[in-house]
């Protein structure tokens, strides 16, 4: 879906902001891939990515749809080859993550949510621009 309000949208509409309060369809998109790495790559294989969370935030449509995409893809690639690896006996440990001890299947399952919850924000703020988004 994501990549399907992509190709509707010009860059500067990918930057757009509703008011200064919003986050950018480019924004949540640097963030879904920045989240999804940090949840399975530092939290759950203890592999530090060096993620800056406010930066993807603070950026202003100095990254491409084609760039921006290409590092979404690149994400999910990591993502989707991490969690392939992960043994029925890992999902049950625990991790240690903003003070509190989730089960790393509950982060896998928060990959997911959050993914999700994002994608549905960029089709509802793609489709008040353009119009319909087709599935």
């Amino acid at each position: 879906m994501i990549e399907r309000c992509l190709a509707r949208l010009t860059d500067e509409q990918v930057w757009a902001r509703a008011n200064q309060a919003s986050n950018s369809i480019g924004n949540l998109i640097l963030h879904l891939s920045g989240s999804s790495r940090y949840w399975a790559a530092d939290v759950i294989d203890g592999a530090p990515t060096g993620r800056l969370r406010q930066e993807e935030f603070d950026r202003r449509g100095q990254v491409s749809s084609k760039e921006l995409l290409a590092e979404l893809r690149a994400a999910v690639g990591e993502v989707d080859r991490r969690l392939a690896g992960l043994s029925s006996e890992r999902l049950l440990e625990t991790r240690a993550t903003h003070g509190e001890k989730p089960t790393v299947l509950w982060c896998v399952y928060h990959i997911v949510e959050h993914f999700a919850m994002h994608t549905g924000q960029i089709q509802s703020m793609a489709k008040a621009l353009v119009g319909e988004i087709r599935s």
